[in-house]
């Protein structure tokens, strides 16, 4: 059996505007932004690269080489594939390490900082460590070979096919595809759609968790059926955090149904795409259902932080009210002792009693505004009771 080639692969939305502007950093070092020079100018020292070409595979993308046998190819719509280009069975896990460390330490952190200005990733997002789907492309391998290799790392087998040109065993984290007579071409672009279909999947069940998350926070608010004025500000300062991290996702679900139209057509105009998409199980309308569902539930969730901030609004406002009623009452009471003392003395003279009564006054004064102040902040406010059916979901 010969192992000739390893691909691993990642997509976050990009577009070919962001293509040209890593097209210009990798040949120029540079960057049209307001970026560190030095920064850049390390960042692709890191990359080692070698031959850089600029093409077009139904999309455009930016592809070159390395002085470390690895060779990255990114498109338009975000899609990255990183193919270590010298493996061999003995070495072979050794020689996976090899190319996601590439990924993860050299090629990942140059993008990020390329993009890191405008608009943010989501903190929910931005530390979400992904399990890579590990391609292992080999020539004359038994289904014997492929399997006791698959069985030392995966603990179990999803699938299985074959027919005169390829066969593909599949378990968890890796594919093992054994080429009879396809070109690696054609290996390559069915490598690049399950990249992206799993990507796109796995970033939809993210979408789906942290709408679970978010909405148990938010449910956690909202059940409290009365909350203390000390409260009220910790609880706008949560929903004001959500609200801005529902808002993000949900403009980058939004972003999704454009690239899998393309994607789609791409692999339905291919007939040897077609071939493996089929055989694989993956279905385009399948995944268009499934992001329809997701957009459905992140409206909804909008829908609850709103109403639960308006509800906090109203308690707010109630507090407001009350502190302006209390500070009246102080007032009033010092205008109060004021007219007394007018009445008790034809001309203001200052002398020892004088001082004692001001003193008295302050002191009074003060310890009411402390009380009306402790009322305030302990005594429990009633919260608009909203409630949602949560078996929808």
């Amino acid at each position: 059996m010969k192992i000739s080639n390893v691909y691993i692969g990642g997509w976050f939305q990009r577009t070919m505007l962001q293509l040209t502007e890593i097209y210009d950093f990798l040949r120029n070092r540079d960057s049209q932004l307001e970026l560190d020079k030095n920064k850049l100018e390390e960042l692709h020292k890191q990359l080692e690269i070698g031959k850089i070409e600029y093409g077009v595979i139904g999309e455009e993308y930016v592809s070159f080489t390395t002085a470390l046998n690895i060779q990255v190819k990114i498109f338009e719509d975000g899609l990255i594939t990183v193919n270590n280009t010298n493996v061999s069975e003995d070495t072979l896990f050794a020689d996976i390490d090899k190319v996601q460390e590439y990924y993860e330490t050299r090629l990942s952190p140059a993008l990020n900082y390329l993009f890191s200005l405008g608009a943010p990733v989501p903190k929910e997002l931005a530390n979400i460590e992904t399990i890579y789907p590990y391609f292992i492309v080999c020539e004359n391998a038994t289904r014997d070979d492929i399997l006791k290799i698959l069985a030392s790392r995966d603990n179990q087998k999803y699938f299985e096919f074959t027919c005169e040109k390829y066969s593909v065993i599949r378990g968890d984290k890796y594919y093992f595809i054994n080429n009879k007579q396809q070109s690696l071409e054609n290996i390559e672009k069915y490598i690049e759609q399950q990249v992206f279909i799993r990507e796109f999947k796995g970033q939809l069940h993210r979408y789906l968790n942290l709408h679970r998350i978010i909405w148990e926070k938010i449910d956690k608010i909202e059940e409290r059926k009365n909350v203390k004025g000390s409260e009220i500000i910790a609880f706008m300062s949560k929903l004001d955090g959500y609200s801005k991290t529902i808002n993000l996702i949900d403009g980058r679900i939004n972003q999704m149904s454009t690239y899998i139209s393309t994607r789609e057509r791409i692999a339905k105009s291919d007939s040897e795409l077609v071939e493996f998409l089929a055989i694989s199980g993956y279905r385009y309308e399948t995944l268009n259902d499934t992001l329809k569902y997701i957009q459905y539930l992140w409206d909804m969730t909008q829908t609850y932080v709103s109403a639960a901030k308006s509800a906090i609004k109203d308690v707010k406002s109630d507090v407001t009210n009350n502190s302006i009623n209390n500070l009246a009452i102080v007032t009033s009471m010092s205008a109060g002792a004021s007219v007394l003392g007018l009445f008790n003395e034809s001309k203001p003279t200052f002398d020892a009693w004088g001082i004692v009564y001001f003193i008295i006054l302050a002191i009074i004064g003060w310890v009411t505004t402390k009380v009306l102040s402790f009322i305030k902040t302990h005594k429990k406010y009633e919260v608009s009771d909203i409630e949602y059916d949560k078996n929808i979901k």
